[in-house]
């Protein structure tokens, strides 16, 4: 009778021993599928991949929910077998279900990733830094554009606050998927909108060579700060003073002194700009601004009139995507003869040498030598135009002004 007993014993500890082993194995193969479908609902919602502690606490979640919410719970509640949960067999069975959810997470989280990049990548939406997936470019549906592979190969738009170098080192060399299907234009639109959104990036002057590779990139920050926005002759000065509380930047306001000892005196006009506080910031001009005391409290008139023309124009001009240079025409160059009409941007006004200024000229008028254009576009088209503008021996274009699509000033 003694060894059907200690068979009767090995067979019930094969048994318990089969059964540990695949309840590790559905615990774990739980954690790798919940540890990729994290990777992927993440993927496609920030476009990144999933930090790798992050997948694993998903991860584990499965075998933390069964430890904790079966398994102890099942002791607990049989009081039979409420000492079986501090046996040493218990114990090592719970620590493995647990290190082995963990261990196998980052499988799951790079699983997850791949689908989420070959499946994104068919709309046009995966992340900057994905590479191309083996369905993807096995089907060849998506076009990739790499970046240019140097920071130093990135360069600033004139006009704008430069970008950071350490942005500029994120995107040097990343790589964008886009649907195949699209032109050429609405490539480069595209990618214009991935890098502000990506990036953060305010203006971006990019071409693409006849391969769909950037052959030009540069980068620039909206416009910050007051200087930018101030025509020559004023300054911007702050003040004591308590604006009215409707009051806000652009309306026309009167500084008062009032000394509790006489009439109130206005001391200057300006213009209201900002508010913080007890504080105002004012533009006027710089003959009006040697007057004011610096440790002296103003009263702020507001004055019944609407923000002034130039105002409106500066912040609609700063929220767009379009700048306002100025382009000299220079002798020699392909735009002298040509008219307004062959540029592919809006011309608000044109100074000819001493001349006065012609604002809003005509569509017809011809460009001589030594004509100042203020040109409002966005700065790829700026640059273009630069470039047609230059002297010939600076010149090292090969389209024509009447390649810039004229009658387009029109649409702007």
């Amino acid at each position: 009778m003694t060894l059907p007993l200690q068979l009767d014993a090995l067979v019930r500890s094969a048994a318990v021993l089969f059964d540990d082993v695949a309840l590790i194995a559905s615990l774990t193969v739980g954690a790798a599928a919940v540890a990729a479908a994290a990777a992927l609902v993440y993927r496609w919602y920030t476009r990144e991949p999933i930090p790798g502690w992050l997948a694993s606490l998903f991860g584990g979640t499965p075998a933390a929910v069964y430890i904790s919410g079966i398994g102890l719970l099942d002791t607990i509640t049989d009081p039979t077998r409420a000492a079986d949960v501090f046996e040493p067999s218990t114990m090592l069975l719970n620590s493995t279900v647990l290190v082995a959810a963990v261990a196998v997470s980052p499988v799951g989280r790079a699983v997850g990733d791949r689908v989420a990049t070959d499946v994104f990548a068919f709309a046009g939406t995966s992340a900057v830094d994905a590479e191309v997936g083996r369905i993807v470019r096995t089907v060849g549906r998506v076009a990739a554009v790499e970046l240019p592979e140097e920071p130093d190969d990135i360069g600033d738009i004139d006009g704008y606050d430069p970008v950071p170098r350490a942005r500029k080192e994120a995107m040097a060399g990343k790589r964008l998927l886009f649907p195949r299907r699209l032109t050429d234009a609405e490539l480069t639109d595209r990618l214009v909108t991935r890098i502000k959104e990506d990036y953060g990036i305010g203006h971006v002057d990019v071409e693409l060579d006849e391969a769909g590779d950037v052959s030009f990139l540069a980068l620039g920050r909206r416009v910050a700060g007051l200087g930018p926005t101030m025509p020559p002759g004023v300054a911007a000065v702050a003040v004591r003073a308590d604006p009215g509380a409707g009051a806000s930047a652009g309306d026309a306001v009167q500084l008062w002194r009032t000394d509790g000892e006489g009439d109130p005196e206005r001391v200057v006009g300006a213009e209201l700009r900002a508010t913080a506080d007890d504080v105002a910031t004012v533009i006027l001009d710089e003959s009006d601004a040697e007057r004011l005391d610096r440790e002296e409290e103003y009263r702020i008139l507001t004055l019944p009139s609407d923000p002034g023309a130039e105002h409106e124009f500066t912040s609609l001009l700063r929220s767009a995507d379009e700048t306002m240079e100025r382009v000299t025409v220079e002798p020699g160059s392909d735009l002298v003869g040509a008219t307004l009409g062959n540029l592919d941007a809006t011309v608000v006004a044109v100074r000819a040498g001493s001349e006065a200024v012609d604002a809003i000229p005509a569509r017809a008028r011809e460009l001589a030598a030594g004509d100042e254009l203020f040109i409002v576009a966005r700065p790829e088209t700026v640059r273009r135009i630069s470039r047609f503008a230059a002297a010939p021996e600076a010149d090292d274009a090969e389209e024509t002004p009447a390649s810039t699509a004229p009658d387009s000033a029109d649409d702007d």
